[in-house]
């Protein structure tokens, strides 16, 4: 009987250090992907403040959506320009510009989305105690109206903005893939056609097969800095800085920072 219950210590012993092995060697794989996001997000705001530079030093603002490479840490990293003209202002855009941007990337039927869409304009329209109108003061708001899910503020939130200071419409010359989509109305031939120019430096491109109606010329001095790092098969951490490149801040940094996001995607065609 003694030897039995030594043989059942054992055996219990040994499936304790095995559980705990286990144990210690996923807390050692999630501590490792930890201090690899937080590596990633330092490699990010790195590139961000590397192109920042290279924006402010040069003659003017860049009018114009644009993708460069950018060496740092042994390294090559993706960063997006993105002047915010480029981008759907929530504050300003139309009736017509919301129900595409809520029909082509929220993928809600046509009549939903002229719906939801004059639903948002009420919403920013609304006054407080004093008589002044609210409108929207963060991307986040959009969760405060009627019908918009957590699903579909996800789906939107990388093409809105509320710091253009341009028109209700938007310059196509400097939207990002996903805003182009909205203005052909979800074509994604004629898109990817225009994209892959740009990318290659063609100048004039041909982007008659946008809606005229949403879109306008109009420029800022506000930029959105994107920074995208591989941490993963088929993932990256996206890095962005909301600026104003003519602005200095409080601090003595010569441009002032209206936002700053960081997600994890997977890894598209656009990066």
């Amino acid at each position: 009987m003694a030897l039995i219950a030594v043989l059942w210590l054992v055996a219990a012993l040994s499936i304790m250090v095995a559980s705990l092995s286990t144990s210690i060697r996923q807390e050692a794989r999630t501590l490792s992907g930890k201090r690899d996001l937080v590596a990633a997000q330092a490699v990010g705001d790195a590139v961000v403040q590397l192109v920042l530079q290279k924006v402010r030093a040069a003659e003017r603002v860049p009018d114009q959506w644009s993708q460069l490479n950018v060496a740092y840490s042994g390294q090559t990293v993706v960063a997006q320009i993105t002047p915010l003209t480029g981008l759907i202002d929530l504050n300003q855009a139309d009736l017509p510009l919301l129900s595409r941007l809520l029909t082509v990337a929220g993928e809600l039927a046509p009549e939903r989305a002229a719906a939801l869409a004059q639903t948002i304009i009420d919403t920013r329209q609304q006054r407080d105690s004093r008589g002044s109108v609210m409108r929207f003061e963060a991307e986040e708001d959009l969760l405060k109206v009627p019908g918009v899910t957590y699903d579909l503020y996800a789906r939107l939130v990388s093409l809105v903005t509320l710091e253009g200071r341009g028109s209700s419409r938007v310059n196509a010359k400097a939207a990002p893939l996903p805003v182009l989509l909205v203005l052909a109305n979800g074509d994604a031939r004629t898109v990817e056609m225009i994209h892959a120019k740009r990318l290659s430096g063609d100048v004039g491109i041909d982007m008659s097969g946008l809606d005229t109606a949403l879109t306008d010329s109009s420029s800022s001095n506000r930029l959105k800095i994107t920074a995208i790092v591989p941490i993963d098969t088929g993932k990256s951490i996206h890095v962005s800085r909301s600026v104003d490149v003519m602005a200095s801040a409080p601090d003595g940094t010569p441009w002032s920072t209206y936002r700053t996001s960081s997600s994890i995607q997977a890894t598209t065609s656009e990066n």
